[in-house]
């Protein structure tokens, strides 16, 4: 904003970008606070593939993800399960879900034994669901063209 110097009584038509400026600043912050916290689940560095489709209900809320990023290691969304009560917390998430809504997506780590995957599989069968999603991650293009 500008002040005239001198006797001139006109206003002045500049725009005051100030005010903008820290709301948007604000917001960043906001932003860049906050979008860490909104990744559900635990994070597991997932094996890649050049064939791989992403399906839009992971994302939800609602949904049943198994993580195991470790040997040994199985959570359901962000909470730590034993092996041995898997199938039961699976039932127990799915009772009161639609036939078409019960699938369980399963997030294993590229270093995980392959037996644990299995036994992962053999878990969640057990919880009478049939409906499985192997998440994987699309391989990057590193071809220049």
């Amino acid at each position: 904003m500008s002040m005239s110097v001198g006797g001139s009584s006109e206003y002045s038509s500049d725009i005051n970008v100030t005010p903008m400026v820290d709301i948007m600043l604000v917001l960043l912050i906001i932003f860049m606070v906050v979008t860490p916290l909104l990744s559900s689940g635990i994070n597991v560095v997932l094996p890649t593939t050049e064939n791989s489709q992403e399906d839009e209900a992971i994302t939800k809320e609602t949904s049943v993800i198994v993580s195991v990023p470790e040997r040994n290691q199985f959570y359901i969304g962000k909470e730590m399960v034993d092996r041995s009560k898997l199938s039961d917390l699976i039932k127990q998430k799915m009772k009161d879900k639609k036939n078409e809504d019960k699938v369980v997506y399963i997030k294993g780590g590229h270093l995980v034994d392959y037996g644990e995957i299995v036994d992962t599989i053999t878990a969640v069968r057990n919880a009478g669901i049939d409906r499985i999603g192997l998440v994987t991650e699309k391989k990057k293009d590193t071809k220049k063209k």
